[in-house]
């Protein structure tokens, strides 16, 4: 069907009316072999509350972004490269039934749709495409995934210290490694993790001494690996840091303790002339 519907004249439409709704805030969608599937409004778990979400499955990619007028104008715009996507089918809650997680190495979040039969078809349709661009690419799915942030409803109180209570004054915060709601107190460290930003985030304080040691193992498995090399290496010695070189101090005569090597009569560009 997708090689049926990629250079047809609906397809095209169909993309072009999509970028039309997100007008100039969203990115261009239309790229050859590019085919629009389908779309559908789900209601995405967010941090204050759950909000309806309008999602657009492309044969590469999935589009979501914010309903300001159904079927005119949308606005948000998210994509999401269809190859970097992990899903998993997630119990009802009382709030919210028919849920599943989309999981990326960026971002992860909780969705639901109207009807268990709707929810059946989103996953079969996102599954069929991932698995044709997985074998289309040559490339593994994803294993990382970004940890879904825990909305600030589902806790009053800090979930590392278990003692501050949320109010007004007292604000929430998400660590970004294991998403749970923390206070200030428990999450003033940052850390670099690349996948997720170039700008070091949030994290609280156990992730972060978790990321620490992760780190530092990861330093002593390169140093390992580097000591065949540097032994292979005849005469290496690992660099004390120390700029002196005892075999020539032991040979070298001693300058007289009169000798002034700093000059007022001597400028810098002496040295180099």
């Amino acid at each position: 069907m997708v090689d049926h519907l990629a250079n047809t004249e609906i397809n095209s439409q169909r993309i072009a009316a999509v970028e039309n709704c997100f007008g100039a805030s969203g990115q261009p969608l239309a790229v050859p072999g590019r085919v629009l599937l389908g779309e559908g409004i789900l209601t995405k778990e967010c941090r204050k509350k759950p909000k309806p979400r309008i999602f657009f499955l492309f044969n590469d990619i999935l589009v979501y972004g914010s309903i300001v007028i159904n079927k005119r104008k949308y606005n948000s715009q998210h994509i999401i490269p269809l190859e970097d996507v992990t899903l998993e089918t997630l119990p009802d809650t009382l709030q919210m039934k028919n849920r599943w997680m989309i999981k990326t190495s960026k971002k992860s979040f909780v969705v639901s749709a109207a009807s268990l039969t709707e929810r059946k078809e989103w996953i079969s349709h996102l599954e069929e495409c991932i698995r044709h661009l997985l074998m289309k690419t040559g490339r593994q799915p994803s294993t990382e995934h970004a940890a879904p942030w825990i909305p600030d409803k589902a806790t009053d109180i800090c979930m590392r210290c278990t003692q501050t209570k949320f109010s007004t004054l007292t604000r929430r915060h998400h660590c970004r490694k294991c998403g749970f709601v923390v206070c200030a107190d428990c999450s003033r460290q940052r850390f670099l993790m690349p996948r997720l930003s170039p700008k070091p985030l949030r994290v609280c304080n156990l992730c972060y001494r978790q990321l620490l040691a992760e780190k530092k193992k990861e330093a002593e498995a390169d140093c390992r690996q580097l000591e065949p090399i540097r032994s292979a290496i005849p005469g290496y010695e690992p660099s004390s840091g120390d700029d002196s070189d005892k075999s020539d101090d032991d040979k070298a005569d001693q300058w007289p303790a009169d000798t002034e090597f700093y000059t007022s009569e001597v400028s810098w560009s002496s040295f180099h002339s």
